[in-house]
């Protein structure tokens, strides 16, 4: 019997992590049958900067996912994130077709091709293309195209891209490691897929994950990603400000960081390290919510994830700052069990499985899967990436 097996693989610059998962029918949400973690070294900022260590990363933390679920890992889905992601508006437009005026599908991909074309990419990939509006002979249209009449069908669309040079060097790095990487997603919309709610993604929602040497900032309106943009600061800087403030050493600075405070310290001046340092970010965030006029306008506030997301005292400062409600990101994929998934650290591979699920994720066993479009995003092999 086929098992419908699914893999993520998260290569961040403080820790690489894998999650199995399993489908099974009937059931909605995957069940997680293995885990794996190691440290990562040999990244920067996000991307690969040593990949041969990067590679020992990704290897460790494979054998220990495969020991656990009793899988062989071969292929998986892979985040990117970091810097080199970025999301970038673009218009395109089509004639239609049909000698009657009828839109079709092949007129949408048309108009969407162009979106793609008249972006200038710079030694950059498209990931995923998110159409957001659709203009029919000069109106708006809401709801489904197919089937309406009209001349000329314009389209806006957010347009992923990531660093063409980086994301070789990441399929090559996973490779090295003996996995094929079936497809890259972007890590906000892996981490958007089980962490925000529907509702959430409609009203208007701000998704910022706090890595350890990234914060990547997520805007979703009407239930697309409305705008991307990361910013190379992390909860490594908090870190490391504790570090000097204290005199200490950063393994003590980084349990002083997540809340547990020894009689030995002032916890008033380990407050205002914390909160200058997550002032800046905070900044970062509100001057960038400010230039696509959201700033204060997002119903459904800020949702934190990552590693940083523990951070004490972190959704407090960030309501006093941003003047919007805050949270802590959670899941409901994983049920009732107790697990160290819930931290919300895990939710970029857990979230690439669900992705996998929604792009028809491969079986075990079976490589149908692996030629799907090149469009959306990109496929196995260094070959496939070049120009």
């Amino acid at each position: 019997m086929i098992r419908n097996i699914s893999v993520g693989i998260d290569v961040g610059s403080a820790t690489t992590r894998v999650v199995v998962g399993e489908f099974l029918k009937g059931e909605k949400n995957p069940k997680i049958i293995g885990t794996g973690e190691s440290e990562t070294r040999g990244l920067r900022h996000g991307y690969v900067v040593d990949s041969a260590m990067a590679a020992v990363a990704v290897k460790n933390a494979v054998k220990m996912a495969q020991n656990s679920s009793g899988i062989i890992i071969k292929r998986s889905f892979v985040s990117v994130g970091g810097t080199s992601l970025r999301g970038e508006w673009s218009s395109g437009s089509a004639i239609i077709s049909k000698a009657d005026g009828e839109v079709t599908v092949l007129d949408i991909n048309k108009a969407l091709a162009d979106c793609e074309e008249n972006l200038n990419l710079n030694n950059k990939k498209i990931i995923q293309v998110f159409p957001i509006s659709f203009r029919l002979d000069g109106k708006e249209v809401l709801g489904r195209l197919e089937g309406m009449r009209g001349t000329k069908l314009e389209a806006k669309a957010l347009i992923l891209t990531y660093s063409m040079q980086h994301l070789e060097d990441l399929i090559a790095t996973v490779a090295e490691a003996g996995v094929e990487t079936i497809d890259v997603i972007a890590s906000p919309i892996a981490i958007g897929q089980i962490a925000l709610s529907e509702k959430q993604k409609i009203v208007g929602v701000a998704l910022v994950d706090i890595g350890s040497e990234t914060v990547s900032l997520t805007v979703f309106e009407n239930g697309l990603p409305l705008s991307i943009r990361s910013f190379s600061i992390g909860g490594a800087d908090v870190t490391n400000d504790i570090a000097l403030g204290f005199k200490i050493p950063l393994e003590k600075a980084e349990g002083l960081k997540r809340g547990d405070i020894e009689q030995d310290f002032s916890k008033k001046k380990l407050d205002e390290i914390i909160e200058a340092r997550l002032t800046d970010i905070f900044e970062l965030i509100d001057n960038h919510l400010k230039k696509i006029k959201r700033a204060e306008l997002l119903p459904a506030g800020i949702v934190f994830v990552g590693g940083g997301a523990n951070i004490s005292g972190l959704p407090e400062i960030s309501k006093s700052t941003l003047k919007l409600p805050a949270s802590l990101g959670t899941t409901e994929i994983l049920g009732n069990t107790k697990t160290k998934l819930r931290d919300s650290s895990w939710f970029t591979a857990l979230g690439l499985i669900i992705s996998a699920r929604d792009n028809h994720g491969y079986s075990e066993g079976s490589l149908a899967s692996l030629f799907k479009d090149f469009k959306n995003t990109v496929k196995i092999g260094i070959k496939q990436l070049m120009p």
